[in-house]
């Protein structure tokens, strides 16, 4: 087994293709340069910095949503659909949890079609099988919601089996997203779409000519014709590195209103005016959603929001400080208070979420429960199909050529591991038996108000579950303010049109919770200006950042930051157990700089 020494000599040497600092998504962003600082001392001015880069996206939706790549992004999905195609969405980390959103939202606005228009769903001949036209495919399986799995998104080799797994044929439309555009694993199911004969586009969040320039793998897909490229940059993130947040949020825009534009087309023949009208798909154009976006954004904005905000921050840090806890409960939006808990874990290094049968392992800080219904029950309401996990034996690894690791020890990924973190309403005393702990109920659009579906099942488990808890509250985004029995409020105000995928309460919630999570993770400490100083460097591309950031918090070139950084991650590697306040290796390889440790003692040079 290499050492710290010879692992980091063996990246830098073999592994300079993951060398991504050019890229503007690695870069900071001007506008929250001091974030740290300034949210230290002024929470507020803290969350106008960070919604102040969500300004960035408009301009680019008016330029994406009015060209050609985008139309026929729209014209393929509703051929496929109505040929009997699937669309394949395919993604990793942020943009696979993104593909998994995308599918679950598709089958969500088909059954409650069923269920509450039944005389339009009876009008559509192929509304069963319309149904089934998605198929989301996430790096390392539905498992990997949870859980990122490492070596996955550094192969292109497994994201061509697994999407071949899938059944991907030809006349199907593979959308692979990939925030930085060079994540291997999605270009690698660009290339197997390719080869079998679908219709491939690549949506991606750096510039076309910076992506050719520097990562020859984005080259030649950039550079093949038969792909069609949307380019969706922005800018730099308002944490430097941190995808989840401006690219994700962007390509939730295009990817959602080309679903739905396609989903007009499709019904158009079938409905009536005042059905589309009904259902949120009258008249709708590609220039509407920039439109919305930016109403969105000058309602999210203003200021007693930011001040709601900063309250809910400042609830959730003093909780963490006295090292305490906080679970969600969630119903219909669980997916997406899912999405933004489970990112936290490898941004911030904090402990991922813990199986029911692991009683070991430090509890994560937060976690998220449905309170209406059971775990089995919930993760089907999460999918809204049945669980997609990877069960494959260790030969397959050895045949695709992957990572020592996953060869040696294939990770277990299968259903019954999905079904070991209990996010149904079971009791789990672990969330409540610290000395500390929070309970905060998320409510978005028409869960706010009075009369809605889950509003006596959330407060039934409000009045049973709550007083084992310190302290309750609500975040409530919506017209309305909420009216629950919690001892704190924080609610974000604005108006959320209808749309078949409930897209503005979606991106009303993620650039809400993106700013919550952010921003306490900041006064935490978690945070140094605008970098991620807590990055937990589990893939190639982490581990190049996470030396960029030792190169530059400690003062020293890459090469020594780089062995450094592997020393750390080693030593971390030789815990017995992880801590539930386990600091990063990037933090541990800074520290040992200012401890004294120097290079010329520990490795070689690169000659």
């Amino acid at each position: 087994m290499a050492n710290a020494q010879e692992k980091a000599q063996h990246f830098l040497e073999h592994e300079q293709a993951f060398r991504l600092g050019a890229l503007p998504t690695e870069q900071p962003h001007p506008v929250t340069a001091r974030l740290s600082q300034t949210i230290a001392t002024e929470p507020v001015e803290g969350v106008r910095l960070l919604m102040q880069v969500d300004e960035d996206i408009p301009p680019t939706l008016d330029r994406v949503l009015a060209g050609p790549e985008f139309a026929r992004l729209v014209q393929a999905i509703q051929e496929a659909v109505r040929a009997g195609r699937r669309v394949f969405w395919t993604g990793c980390g942020a943009t696979g949890r993104l593909a998994i959103l995308l599918e679950a939202a598709w089958r969500t606005f088909w059954e409650e079609l069923r269920e509450n228009h039944p005389e339009l769903y009876a009008r559509l001949p192929e509304a069963d099988r319309w149904q089934e036209a998605f198929y989301s495919l996430m790096a390392g399986g539905d498992y990997a919601l949870i859980r990122s799995v490492e070596g996955f998104e550094d192969s292109p080799q497994l994201g061509r089996y697994q999407l071949a797994q899938a059944g991907v044929q030809k006349g199907d439309v593979v959308t692979a997203v990939t925030e930085g555009g060079e994540t291997s694993f999605v270009i690698g199911t660009a290339w197997q779409g390719l080869e079998v004969g679908a219709t491939v586009f690549f949506v991606y969040n750096n510039p076309s000519e910076v992506l050719r320039q520097h990562v020859e793998r984005s080259r030649q897909v950039i550079d093949e014709p038969r792909i069609t490229k949307l380019d969706l940059f922005t800018g730099p993130m308002a944490i430097a590195g941190s995808t989840r947040m401006q690219a994700t949020t962007t390509e939730m825009v295009v990817l959602a209103a080309a679903v739905e534009l396609a989903l007009a087309g499709l019904l158009r023949q079938y409905l009536p005016p005042e059905a589309m009208e009904q259902l949120g798909l009258a008249g709708l154009s590609a220039s509407d959603y920039p439109a919305r976006f930016r109403r969105l954004l000058a309602e999210l904005h203003a200021p007693e929001n930011a001040e709601a905000l900063a309250q809910a921050i400042l609830w959730e840090e003093a909780i963490y400080r006295r090292q305490g806890l906080i679970t969600y409960l969630a119903d219909r939006f669980l997916l997406d208070v899912l999405t933004d808990t489970t990112e936290r874990s490898p941004t911030f290094c904090l402990p991922p979420f813990r199986k029911c049968d692991d009683t070991s392992s430090p509890r994560s800080w937060a976690f998220v429960k449905n309170p209406r219904f059971s775990t089995s029950q919930t993760w089907h309401r999460v999918f809204r199909r049945p669980l997609r996990g990877i069960d494959w034996p260790a030969s397959v690894y050895e045949e695709l050529g992957v990572s020592l690791w996953l060869r040696q020890k294939p990770p277990k990924l299968d259903n019954a591991e999905i079904l070991k973190f209990q996010i149904g309403n079971e009791p789990d005393p672990s969330r409540w038996e610290a000395e500390e702990t929070g309970l905060m109920l998320i409510l978005v659009g028409q869960e706010v108000g009075q009369n809605s579906q889950t509003k006596d099942s959330f407060d039934r488990y409000l009045v049973e579950w709550g007083p084992r808890f310190t302290q309750t509250a609500v975040l409530s985004i919506g017209p309305s303010r909420p009216d629950r029995p919690v001892e704190r409020a924080f609610a974000i105000l604005c108006s959320l049109p209808a749309s078949p995928l409930r897209l503005w309460d979606r991106l009303a919630l993620k650039l809400t919770l993106n700013i919550l999570s952010t921003g306490t993770m900041a006064r935490l400490g978690r945070v140094e200006g605008n970098w991620m100083s807590h990055v937990e460097p589990t893939n190639k591309k982490l581990i190049d950042r996470g030396t960029r950031l030792v190169s530059l918090l400690a003062g020293v070139d890459y090469q020594t930051a780089c062995y450094a950084l592997h020393e750390a991650m080693e030593a971390a590697a030789g815990q017995q157990q992880r801590t539930q306040y386990t600091p990063s290796p990037v933090t541990v390889a800074v520290q040992m700089f200012r401890a004294g440790w120097r290079p010329e003692q520990n490795a070689p040079h690169e000659s």
